[in-house]
């Protein structure tokens, strides 16, 4: 595809909502896990198998994704990924036990995975190449937005409807008579449902453009990913992957349950906003991270924000109620910069098959899943505190890689101004 190329606007928009609604879908496990936990009787390793459930697909489905996307096209798997967003939420909202949270978060998970690999390429096209940049960036802040906003509207939903505050607000009064007296923050569910409806509508009205994959966003072969896989740099930087998006999700995941276990805070009000907060850096930090990756070695760069991850959670974990409330959510904006510098390293450290080697790198992603059941496990047998503590051992990894890559290509800086393509014997 050219630069010169139409723009279609209506089709940047729609991948724009596109990635608001996977955020909603994709982030709110964290203000419910204290819910989980009270409303199902359940241990801390049972509450984080709803994580694990979703985080899982992503593990599953990123390869198998872009064959589909391939061999089908973006618009019929986006519809089939919406299909199985709504179908998760609505089998839950029916149906709301544990057991069925279970299976119907790994149906949520595996259409969110498949719609990732599928909507960047169409942000390409639809946006043209030259502002591809700046729209991945733009994508990235509205998936944050909605990442923030998510644990307010949980916040509102549960306290209005658990006080019978419905009878002027007409949401209210319908969510009220589908949810439970017993399980309001249910009611997330009725409204993932609607999301996923209108967004299957939009999809289906719009025509999409024909998107010509790049040699870096093809699936790849099968051979290509056999001769990847005997690299043990791309087993370094998937597993280096998998615990950065592990930290994140087992920090997002346990912040409310630690705040209103060791520290009395209401998980529908301060542990929401907590959360939030945690959403809401992680966000704002990629605009500091862009400018230190200006000035800095992007090496350099996820040194340091490692090394302030790892304070912000000891301050988190050992310091009073106070300053765990504030320290929780300064873990976001030290990982803000971590996935992209994490990505780009990895992806400037081979000279052949990006597409299947970023495949391999969305596949890391079931981090997620591994390390929140890894720390409820913890939690069952030595206290939430200590199983919390485990995140040292996966930021210390993703610290690691700041001092062993060895990028064939350095990020440009003012100082160095043009990537400077390295030699390594």
């Amino acid at each position: 595809m050219t630069s010169s190329m139409p723009k279609d606007r209506t089709m940047v928009g729609i991948v724009f909502l596109t990635f608001f609604v996977m955020s909603l879908l994709t982030n709110i496990l964290g203000p419910l896990v204290p819910d989980i936990i009270s409303s199902f009787q359940v241990s801390l390793t049972a509450a984080a198998l709803l994580p694990f459930s979703f985080f899982i697909a992503y593990g599953v489905m990123s390869i198998p994704a872009g064959f589909l996307v391939e061999q089908f096209g973006e618009k019929s798997v986006m519809i089939v990924a919406f299909l199985a967003g709504t179908f998760g939420s609505l089998s839950f909202a029916f149906h709301p036990t544990y057991q069925v949270a279970v299976v119907s978060l790994f149906v949520m998970g595996s259409g969110m995975a498949t719609l990732q690999t599928a909507i960047n390429p169409l942000l390409r096209v639809a946006g043209g190449e030259e502002h591809f940049a700046f729209n991945s960036a733009f994508a990235q802040l509205i998936f944050g937005l909605a990442s923030f906003l998510n644990p307010y509207l949980y916040s509102y939903l549960v306290l209005n409807l658990s006080s019978g505050a419905n009878k002027t607000n007409p949401l209210l009064t319908i969510l009220s008579r589908l949810t439970p007296r017993e399980l309001p923050w249910a009611s997330m569910y009725w409204i993932f449902a609607v999301f996923t409806v209108v967004m299957i509508g939009v999809l289906l009205l719009t025509r999409f453009p024909v998107v010509e994959r790049t040699e870096d966003e093809h699936a790849g072969s099968l051979a290509m990913y056999g001769k990847l896989f005997r690299k043990p740099m791309v087993w370094a930087f998937f597993l280096c992957v998998f615990a950065y998006v592990g930290s994140e999700q087992g920090t997002a995941d346990w912040i409310s349950k630690f705040l209103s276990q060791y520290h009395g805070y209401d998980p529908h009000t301060a542990g929401a906003t907590a959360v939030a907060w945690f959403w809401g850096l992680l966000t704002a930090g990629c605009f500091i991270g862009m400018l230190l990756l200006k000035i800095l070695d992007s090496r350099h760069v996820l040194i340091g924000a490692c090394c302030g991850a790892l304070a912000c959670l000891t301050a988190a974990l050992f310091g009073p109620a106070r300053l765990s409330l504030i320290a929780f959510p300064a873990i976001g904006l030290f990982a803000s910069v971590m996935w992209p510098i994490l990505v780009s390293l990895a992806l400037n450290s081979v000279s052949e098959h990006h597409g299947s080697f970023a495949g391999i790198l969305s596949t890391g992603i079931m981090g997620g899943a591994v390390v929140p059941i890894i720390i409820g496990r913890i939690g069952d047998h030595d206290g939430l505190r200590l199983g919390i503590s485990f995140l040292y051992i996966t930021f210390g990894a993703v610290l690691s890689v700041g001092f062993w890559a060895k990028p064939l290509i350095m990020n440009a800086t003012i100082s160095r101004k043009d990537p400077t393509t390295v030699s390594h014997s």
